[in-house]
Parts: structure tokens; sequence; C-alpha cells
């Protein structure tokens, strides 16, 4: 990410004695001011509305994440999560189990939203991904144009994943393997008699396409193709009518890749009902679960319904996050599904399932996860909550982003971040003392703030300390001193990070 750097050149003296500045790491105009003055100081406010942060003011229209449930006995990590509104403030996002921002890097415009941002590992390192473009489709289906993002954890851009072709990748899923190659769906828009359904002979059918990259070199190393292998038949979904007979018919909808632990590929597709294992090698598909063809019979608690997030668990059980409600209402309540598969049997059992305390309805999105510690995690999706389970399915951290948002997924996931930047430093003048406001996004191991202040730059001799208290931290200085610093500190008292040194007064 590109970050502003603070110089004597970006200060600018406002009126009434305030300083208007470009703080490290923001890439915005931050104010220093005496109170009184800072409504009359046009330069001071570069957004409409008061600043959340006034180290961060770029981060005015952040949204806020709710805890509802707090944090009990949960799995360590913090929650990865991509909210999306109208306002417009679109980007991945890190927050604690307070809810309090760890990250966040708006993505750019127009109209770009980012999807799906969780840690992975690429060439055996913790990596950060995501993907970032434009969504449309028909119907009410979301169909992504984009490619995916790969960070290192100073949040360096270490590549960008794009599709091979002429295509561009979809938003549903992004998996590094083991091998460093990438597994994401692409949806190619192709002329397709649609007849035997019902449809328009010239119509235009969206085949749901498997293409794993290597990343380095950007070489297809697999494709597979939904109409291959999935007949017309199997699908759920209406065909586009009247006016919009033309538009591209979402057969099949894949929404989740992934890798069994044989390293075949398993595959949800919404609009069949149905999870699919796909030979790696030969593209076959070696079995169907669940829909119009299942190839095992499942108990009545283990049936679901417009899904998404099929996976492989550590004792052998699978997993979705079973919608139940699309573009049909099959279920009251969505819910994290877990049942075992019998190959030989061909059978397929439920064994648990995880519902929400407000009996959350989902008609889209949503994942379902296994933890560190054999808890699990959901996002719900186009409800704008996730929740943190117990093993036992014991509610232990629920919470929620604002009513008029959404996250297509969230994770929870350990993390490291260790930003390159400075810390950003806002400062103003309040009866007589300087209030320092100070942050630095992205970093995870600061546990206090030091402020240090002094008549020059290299003369600071004046300190005060303060435990990090969430994006955010403030502390008073008294008197007016010239010159203000902020250093960041680790649990043992060492320096992470200091800001540029700002002067109170010019």
């Amino acid at each position: 990410m590109t970050e502003a750097k603070l110089s004597r050149r970006n200060l600018l003296l406002g009126v009434g004695g305030a300083v208007v500045f470009t703080a490290a790491g923001a890439g915005a105009g931050y104010a220093i001011a005496d109170s009184k003055d800072d409504a009359e100081t046009p330069q001071a406010a570069p957004q409409a509305g008061p600043a959340k942060y006034r180290s961060r003011p770029d981060l005015r229209t952040l949204p806020d994440v709710t805890i509802t449930t707090p944090a009990n006995a949960t799995a360590p990590g913090y929650i990865f999560l991509t909210p999306a509104s109208g306002a417009g403030l679109w980007g991945p996002l890190i927050v604690d189990d307070k809810g309090s921002p760890v990250w966040f890097r708006k993505v750019p415009d127009p109209a770009t939203v980012a999807i799906d941002f969780k840690v992975q590992q690429y060439q055996n390192k913790p990596v950060l991904t995501w993907w970032e473009g434009t969504i449309g489709g028909t119907g009410g289906q979301g169909v992504g144009q984009g490619e995916f993002v790969i960070a290192d954890m100073s949040y360096r851009e270490i590549t960008r994943v794009r599709a091979a072709g002429s295509e561009q990748a979809d938003q549903h899923d992004f998996v590094i393997t083991p091998d460093d190659t990438a597994i994401f769906w692409v949806y190619d828009p192709v002329p397709y008699d649609l007849s035997a359904v019902g449809g328009p002979a010239d119509g235009v059918l969206h085949d749901g396409v498997i293409q794993e990259i290597d990343i380095r070199t950007g070489k297809r190393v697999f494709e597979w193709r939904a109409r291959d292998h999935v007949a017309l038949s199997e699908s759920y979904a209406p065909l586009p009518q009247g006016d919009s007979a033309h538009l591209p018919y979402d057969y099949f909808h894949a929404n989740s890749v992934g890798l069994d632990a044989d390293g075949h590929i398993l595959v949800s597709a919404r609009h069949t009902w149905a999870n699919y294992k796909i030979d790696r090698r030969s593209g076959e598909v070696r079995w169907r679960l669940g829909g119009k063809k299942s190839d095992f019979t499942l108990d009545e608690k283990s049936k679901f319904s417009w899904q998404h997030d099929f996976r492989r668990r550590r004792d052998g059980s699978y997993s979705i996050f079973d919608n139940g409600a699309g573009i049909t209402k099959e279920r009251e309540e969505s819910r994290g599904l877990v049942f075992k598969v019998d190959e030989a049997a061909k059978t397929v059992t439920f064994v648990q399932e995880f519902l929400h305390p407000k009996k959350l309805s989902a008609p889209t999105q949503g994942n379902f996860r296994e933890l560190a510690d054999g808890g699990s995690f959901i996002g719900w999706g186009q409800q704008p909550y996730f929740t943190e389970y117990a093993p036992d399915g014991t509610v232990r951290l629920d919470g929620h982003l604002p009513l008029d948002n959404q996250s297509y997924r969230a994770y929870k996931a350990e993390w490291a971040g260790a930003p390159l930047d400075q810390p950003a430093l806002g400062l103003h003048v309040d009866g007589g003392n300087v209030v320092v406001s100070t942050s630095w996004n992205g970093s995870t191991k600061v546990a206090k703030w030091r402020a240090r202040a002094g008549g020059q730059p290299q003369a600071l001799t004046q300190t005060a300390e303060a435990a990090r208290t969430g994006f955010e931290t403030t502390l008073q200085l008294p008197g007016t001193p010239e010159y203000v610093v902020a250093e960041a500190l680790d649990s043992s008292g060492k320096v992470l990070g200091t800001s540029s040194a700002i002067p109170v007064r010019v």
C-alpha cells in the first residue's frame, strides 16, 4: 500500500494557529489545532462530519463493529471482515475480540469492492489474501470480475493473481495450495442452446470454470468446466424470463472450491444444491453429494439447500454453511452443518448443527469454518453477524457490523502484522494542555504508547504513557510544548515505531 510521508514541506499553516499536515501512514490531511479554532479551519476537515479517529481522519466512515456476546475462552486470533454498504468505504478489515479495528485498507474507486479476506500460506509464510473487483449478475446473483491480492506481514502486495485467458476471476473463493498454486472460479458466459430446459436456442449460459494457476508464473495448470460434467437439468434456478431471456443463465453458481485430504477438489454449487468431489488429474466428478443426482443417501437432518463453503474437517467429517434460503426458502434458519460421509455405504449422516441465537436466515453468502482449537466460526453473509462457537456448539463470541452492512464471509485466524510506515499522530490543544491521539494501522504488537515532547525534536524531555486502548489511544501532556513524538511500545517496553516530530505551534 502506498503511504504518504511527513516532511516539513507537508506542513501548512492554518488560521488561528492551527497546523494541518499529512501524517505518516495516512495519506490524508490531519489537524493540529486549538479546539476552538477547529470549526474555522477548512483544511482540518478533508471530509464532512466529525473524525472518528483524530490520528486517521481518512477512516471517518469506517463501520463500527459491535460485540454483543463478549469473548469467553475464545480461540486466539483476529476477525477478518469485508464490510460492504452504501457508505462506499469498502475494503479488508481486521478487528479484535472487542470489535476494535486493527487494520483497514480502502480498495480503489470506482465501484471496487473487497471480498473473501483471510490468512493463508504462500511460500511457507503467512499472507493475507482478498479479491478486488466489481460484481454484477442476473437474478440477484453476484458474479465477480476482478483479481486476487496477496500481501505479506507488512501489508505490502507480493503479487496479484489473475485468471488465464480473457476471463476475469470471480470473487467466491481463492485457495492457495501447498504447491503454491491458486485455485479459484471464473464465470464464463458462453453461447448455449437452452431449449432443452425451456429457454431460447440462442441463449447464453454462465459456465462455472475452475482455474488452477501457478502463482509465480501465472501459468494455468488445471481447468475444469461445469457444463462438461453437470447437466442443466440438475439446477434448481429458474431461467431468465421475458426481456431477460437472453441474459446468462446461472444454472450452477459455484461458490466454493478447496482441497480434500487426498488432494482432490471439493466444490459447492449453490444452484444445484450439491457438493462435488472432482479428480484433480482427470477432471471427472468422483461423487455428487446432495441435489437431484446425489450419489449418497442423506438423512433428514443432513439435507441442505442454497449452500456455501463446502470443507473437509480434521476429523474426516465435512461441513457446509447451509443457507436454507435463496431463490426459494427451504428452512426458517441458516446454519453451520457438519456431517459424515461413508463412501462405501453411500450414506451421509448428521453430526452437528450451529444456529444463531437470533434465528438468522441468510439468503445469500456466508461461511462456516473449523478453528484450530476445535471450535467453529460462522460468517452470516447477507446478515451482518459473525459468531464463534465452542466445540459443543456454545456461543463464545458474537458480534455484527452495522445492520445496513454485510460481509460475504467472516474468518478468525492468528496474525502478526508489522507495518513499514510510521505511527500516525494527531494533536489538539484543550484547556492549555496538548491532547495526543495516536494509532498505527496494522500493528499487532503494540501494548502501550508513549508521548514525548519538548522545545526541539532532538530535545524531548517531557513524557506521558498509556496502555493501548483500541485502534487509537489518547494521552495528555500538560502545557503546550513545541514538538511532540509518539512511540509505540511492546509489552516489554521496547520501541516498535516512532511517529514524525510534529510541531504544536508554528
